[in-house]
């Protein structure tokens, strides 16, 4: 029996000790953020016991995890709320009731999720666009691309373009009372990414006829090409989102290859052809010194496996491989960033190399925010600083749209 019990004890302690978590003094609402953080701890390590088990994939639970959280389109007093598809793409549309002498602004949100989970349906997002829609006058349109890993790369980049093209019809555009000077592509994290792309592919591409006036930008995730950036290291025991587990969703996009995970996390997954893109997030000219201060640059090693997956090297899947002339065709940006976030660099990196080439760049930085605040809008798991993300994104849309 006292064998049995110290046994127990011991797995307790390791349990424990495995599960600590130690947050920055900073951070707001601090008990409550620990509660958030222990819990994502726990069911990732419980959910790759059950993989390591082979029961079933980490990715699979956490999809199932994120199908209990979605809405019905339920209509309210402000807001019409429906579900269509847009060239086969499932959108969900929100319409403001109001009546309007004029076409309305539009917004195209591109929801977030390391390109494997989510949905507009997930309360967060449900929530973030209807309170857009009610507080702009305006018609938000959230979007549902494909996901992986049942779908790589460049499926979740064609769904996204694939329905801005189609609302970006003129009978479209008439149909839902939008005026087509004034619409905006946003998204939050891997959706501000995809969001990224598809601009840059509409503002240059000559047969849209109609180009985005601006793009928000929520702590984008903007580039797989060196996966040691400085937050990367910060954040290596994320509050949310871990480094480890970032890489093993990201890769996910691109391929099922788990070697490909193993050689992302050492930095060595880029082959030797890559080295002239290096240029576009070297963040040791990038990155303001604040963020600089205390690492020394050491460039990935290159050419030490043979990938060759689709987007390895693609715009489409590190928007800040864009080249100048590219970018210099960008409308106007807003782009927020949260200190304690793995993709914090990717960010603050775009920021300079928009600013480099004459592009007007709004930038907040919440020295005290943590990746996927805004997914913690709702009760019973809402955080202040989510709210505060959502209104200072509001606000700059509702000056510049």
């Amino acid at each position: 029996m006292g064998f049995k019990a110290l046994c127990l004890g011991l797995f307790c302690a390791l349990f424990a000790s495995h599960l600590y978590i130690s947050l920055p003094d900073d951070i707001e609402e601090y008990w409550k953020v620990v509660a958030l953080a222990t819990t994502a701890k726990t069911f990732t390590f419980m959910g790759m016991c059950i993989e390591h088990m082979g029961i079933i994939k980490y990715e699979e639970l956490v999809s199932m995890l994120f199908r209990l959280d979605e809405t019905q389109p339920v209509s309210d007093e402000n807001v019409t709320v429906m579900d269509t598809e847009f060239a086969g793409v499932p959108v969900r549309v929100y319409l403001p009731k109001r009546k309007s002498d004029a076409p309305r602004r539009a917004v195209i949100y591109i929801h977030g999720g390391a390109f494997c989970f989510g949905s507009f349906k997930n309360a967060g997002f449900d929530s973030l666009n209807r309170w857009t829609a009610n507080k702009l006058d305006s018609i938000v349109v959230g979007v549902d691309y494909r996901l992986a890993p049942q779908h790589h790369f460049p499926v979740q980049f064609e769904d996204c373009l694939a329905a801005v093209k189609f609302f970006l019809q003129d009978e479209i555009l008439e149909k839902y009372g939008v005026d087509p000077a004034r619409i905006c592509i946003s998204g939050d994290s891997s959706g501000a990414g995809l969001a990224t792309g598809v601009t840059q592919q509409v503002q240059t591409d000559t047969g849209f006829k109609h180009k985005i006036k601006i793009q928000a930008l929520l702590y984008p995730a903007l580039q797989i090409i060196d996966s040691y950036l400085p937050s990367h290291q910060e954040n290596e025991h994320g509050i949310i989102l871990p480094r480890d587990l970032a890489i093993k969703l990201v890769s996910l996009h691109l391929t099922k290859d788990e070697t490909f995970v193993e050689a992302m996390r050492r930095n060595e997954h880029m082959p030797q052809e890559s080295r002239h893109l290096f240029q576009f997030v070297n963040w040791s000219t990038l990155l303001p010194e604040k963020y600089r201060k205390g690492y020394v640059y050491t460039e990935p090693i290159l050419g030490k496996h043979n990938f060759s997956f689709p987007g390895l090297m693609d715009i489409r899947v590190s928007p800040l491989l864009a080249n100048d002339s590219l970018l210099q065709n960008l409308p106007p940006t807003y782009i927020l960033t949260c200190q304690y976030d793995i993709v914090r660099d990717d960010g603050l990196m775009y920021v300079s190399r928009l600013q480099n080439v004459g592009v007007q760049v709004t930038h907040d930085h919440i020295e005290n925010g943590i990746h996927a605040a805004l997914s913690f809008m709702t009760p019973p798991l809402y955080l202040h600083v989510g709210l505060r993300i959502r209104d200072m994104y509001i606000s700059w849309l509702d000056k510049n749209l």
